[in-house]
């Protein structure tokens, strides 16, 4: 997967935008103003495609342990945030966007009832 592909995926997903708030270099992914992904445009210049995506905590340890690709999540809560390791040797392109999807899931199951509204009503 190319960033323009993890880009095209991420931000046609319903109420999702992207921003730079932390600084120019990292790319968020917010639905409804929620982040679910993000990560370091550096890093893909050099070679190193990781995104941080939220995840339920027991699945993350699952995952964790069996991929080699996928760990804690860097400079994010460990207990529910990965980062993973795109085109990593055991990471495919199918296993990243479903856990792009299961993080955005988590995020929307998150959000209050007023915003789910909001998000259907888009």
């Amino acid at each position: 997967m190319h960033i323009e592909q993890l880009r095209d995926f991420c931000i046609t997903k319903k109420g999702v935008t992207e921003h730079f708030p932390f600084d120019n270099v990292t790319l968020v992914f917010k639905v409804m103003d929620k982040i679910f992904a993000l990560t370091g445009l550096s890093s893909w210049e050099k070679g190193e495609q990781k995104i941080n995506l939220k995840c339920d905590p027991e699945r993350a340890e699952e995952l964790r342990g069996a991929y080699e690709g996928i760990n804690p999540g860097w400079h994010a809560n460990k207990k529910h945030w990965n980062t993973v390791s795109i085109n990593s040797a055991d990471v495919s392109d199918d296993i990243a966007r479903e856990l792009i999807n299961h993080s955005y899931d988590l995020v929307v199951k998150g959000l209050t009832k007023k915003r789910i509204k909001e998000l259907e009503e888009l």
